[in-house]
Order: C-alpha cells, then structure tokens, then sequence
C-alpha cells in the first residue's frame, strides 16, 4: 500500500527539529526507524511529521487490513485507514504511553468501523445487478469462490462488536485484555462476544464444509 501521507509530511514546515529538510528517517544515521512506536506517537503529538510519518509507515497495513476485514470493500478501508490516521495527527496531544501505540491505533479503527456500520445503508439501483458467466471455470475455482463469499456472508451476519471480537483475536493474535482495550469493554464481555460469534459462525459455515 501507498503511503497515504507522504505528501503531508513534505509540506513547508514538516521538517524536523535536526533542520533536515528531508523526512528525518532519511537523515544520517536513521533515528526514526530504531525509536519505539510510543517514542515516535510522543514526538509527532509535538508536530513532528517526519514522526507521523514513520507511525504510518509502520502500521499502515495492519490498519487496512482490520478495516478491510470488517467492512470487505478495499475503498471503503482506504477512507477508514486514512481517517484513523487523521484522528491520530489531529488527537496527538491527548496520546499517553500508557498501553502500545498499536492498542491506541485498534482503538480508533474499531471506533470508525462500528460507526461506519451504523451509518451506511444499502443502495439500490433499481436493476438486479449482472451475473458473470461462469460456466467455463474450474469446479475448484467455483468452490473456492462459493466459500470466499460464504465466509463473508457468515462474518457479515455478526453483530459489529462480535465481528471486530473475531478479527482482532483471529487475524491479529490479540489478546483478550487488548481486544477489550480496543473494544473499550471488560476481558469477560470480550470473552462472551467471542463466544456468541463462535456459535454463530459455526451455524453458518456448517453447510460448506468438505
């Protein structure tokens, strides 16, 4: 993925307190890229770009990735990393290094993916959509499709919250406390989630197993 902020960290104005007109990470000896993240999140809270930059060069792509599990349209991750990007320039001044910069950052993508939940509804064209023939593909292409689209399905029918539940302890290997930091809620209530979209999820896949 792209960069989405290299443009806002070159502007006149975003250089770093060494005087190096260059984003700092290219600067002598690197000093960005052997910081810890909450170090670098402590510094871009200060105005530094060349820091904000290299916090989205990190974690650009695991925010795409929670985003673009939750919502399964690439765009609509797109807009949602950018904004949580944004929020995280824009809220610097309030970031305390009390937990990973990575829990602050799952915080505010699970934040933008619940709300982008509750505001979206369906748009209708008012013609049913056209259907690819298929006719030609491989019978294992059409079942690796099938299930693609059943799996999307299964994970669509989870209430936000459990569908978050899933993503981050499956896919991102969380645990239980940080999905609770994320989710903002307790260990056991992550606990109860995870196992209702389990229930769900197992009802829903049981006719596409092999």
């Amino acid at each position: 993925m792209v960069n989405l902020f290299m443009q806002a960290v070159c502007l006149p104005g975003g250089k770093s307190d060494s005087g190096c007109k260059e984003p700092l990470r290219h600067c002598e000896g690197d000093i960005l890229t052997v910081l810890k993240d909450e170090q670098i999140m402590l510094l871009a809270a200060e105005g530094d770009l060349d820091a904000f930059n290299e916090i989205v060069l990190r974690h650009q792509r695991t925010a795409w990735s929670v985003a673009y599990r939750f919502i399964g349209d690439s765009a609509e991750a797109e807009d949602i990393t950018q904004e949580a990007f944004l929020r995280v320039l824009e809220t610097g001044h309030q970031y305390r290094p009390s937990a990973a910069f990575s829990t602050y950052l799952y915080r505010i993508i699970t934040r933008l993916c619940i709300d982008h939940t509750r505001k979206k509804r369906p748009s209708f064209t008012g013609e049913p959509p056209e259907i690819a023939d298929r006719s030609h593909e491989p019978s294992a292409t059409l079942y690796s499709k099938e299930r693609e689209t059943k799996l999307r399905q299964a994970m669509d029918s989870l209430s936000p919250r459990q569908r978050m539940a899933i993503i981050l302890k499956y896919y991102e290997e969380l645990s239980y406390a940080d999905i609770a930091k994320a989710l903002e809620t307790t260990v056991k209530a992550v606990e109860r989630l995870l196992d209702r979209a389990r229930k769900t999820l197992k009802a829903g896949l049981l006719h596409i197993r092999k």
